[in-house]
């Protein structure tokens, strides 16, 4: 690991060590993948301002996010189906996190459940919830978070049916996957990652199986399951009621408008995650960096904002900050480093966007992060 320098050399080894469905299920996005690509190309469209002669030879990065506090503002954020990728899943990212000082969501979708990954897991916590149509299990995950002292949750709203993604179509990448004459020579050229499924622990959503008929026994699309679960008739009362039945620090996830942002936080949210699912659910979606200064303005300073997509170095986070987020979210960046090299891998992404984003503050003349602002940033005409 000590000799990947960045974060699209951990994407390569792990397009390398997973079979093709696998890696495209991390790697695609939905229909033409116009906004999976925007998410990354637009943080070119900002140009850092640099200043000289501040004194950079101590550095703050320390802030806080979800009322804790995080040692660079940067957080691990849901992805789901982490034993797809290395079997020691949720638990090789969470210990990760530890390490660095960040904080870990755990997604509904994960392989690990709520109660063991606090047991394993000292540091910052939240989880990704989403509104099923069964509430009771909406219900269910939010008495067994406040029973495991997880510090917030997370609303995922961007998934009232499932994205159009079209790599997995192709694929037929199912849960847990299944060999078939697309797939089979794949899984075939991957020995050591078929090896681990075959004969490592059980993949299946851990969070939700036993309330889900069948779900832990048979194979079946994920398109099945996201459009069967969950519910494309929730409003902004059910983020009301969430909130109520919360009463702690609650982020709503998939908002990409001022309007919507405003509308999030009347209705009892303390935090924005502006994100378009990665790219992975509207095609055609703006990049979430270039919502971050909108939504900032309208929502003002007292709520915190994440921008949630396309981070791949040090200085996006910088940029980030400087156009009002409080804080970056990370999904692809860790799951890659995953892939590659379970926990070590993780630990790699980490370490790389720590010390560019380190590196980055120095070399723009910021010595800590609260003073990051406007003026250090430009949009390219």
């Amino acid at each position: 690991m000590k000799n990947v320098l960045n974060i699209e050399h951990l994407r390569s080894l792990a397009k390398r060590r997973l079979p093709k469905p696998v890696f495209e299920y991390i790697d695609g996005g939905a229909e033409d993948e116009v906004t999976l690509r925007r998410n990354v190309s637009a943080f070119s469209n900002y140009e850092i301002l640099p200043s000289v002669l501040q004194k950079v030879d101590k550095i703050q990065t320390r802030t806080e996010v979800f009322g804790r506090e995080i040692a660079i503002p940067l957080f691990l954020g849901p992805t789901g189906l982490n034993r797809m990728f290395d079997d020691d899943a949720e638990l090789a990212v969470a210990k990760a996190a530890q390490k660095h000082g960040l904080l870990y969501s755990l997604s509904t979708m994960g392989t690990t459940t709520i109660e063991t990954l606090a047991e394993n897991y000292s540091g910052p916590k939240v989880f990704q919830i989403y509104i099923f149509k069964d509430r009771g299990l909406t219900r269910e995950f939010v008495q067994r978070c406040k029973d495991k002292g997880y510090d917030g949750l997370t609303l995922t709203v961007d998934t009232p049916v499932a994205g159009n993604r079209e790599r997995d179509h192709k694929s037929g990448l199912s849960v847990p996957p299944k060999l078939n004459l697309k797939s089979f020579m794949s899984f075939a050229m991957h020995p050591r990652w078929s090896l681990g499924a075959l004969f490592g622990s059980k993949l299946e959503l851990s969070n939700v199986s036993h309330r889900t008929e069948g779900l832990s026994n048979t194979s079946m699309s994920l398109f099945e399951y996201v459009n069967g679960q969950f519910d494309p008739s929730i409003s902004w009362d059910d983020l009301e009621w969430l909130a109520a039945e919360w009463g702690g620090p609650l982020a709503v996830k998939g908002v990409m408008t001022p309007k919507d942002a405003c509308s999030a936080v009347e209705c009892g949210a303390s935090g924005i995650i502006v994100s378009n699912h990665g790219g992975r659910q509207l095609d055609g979606a703006p990049a979430p960096i270039d919502q971050i200064a909108a939504i900032r303005n309208a929502v003002g300073s007292g709520i915190d904002v994440i921008c949630d997509g396309g981070i791949r170095r040090g200085s996006d986070i910088i940029k980030a900050i400087a156009l009002g987020a409080n804080a970056v979210s990370i999904g692809r960046a860790y799951i890659w480093g995953l892939s590659a090299a379970g926990e070590a891998g993780v630990d790699r992404a980490l370490t790389i966007l720590a010390e560019e984003f380190g590196r980055a503050m120095a070399l723009s003349g910021l010595n800590d992060v609260k003073k990051i602002g406007p003026e250090h940033v430009r949009k390219r005409l």
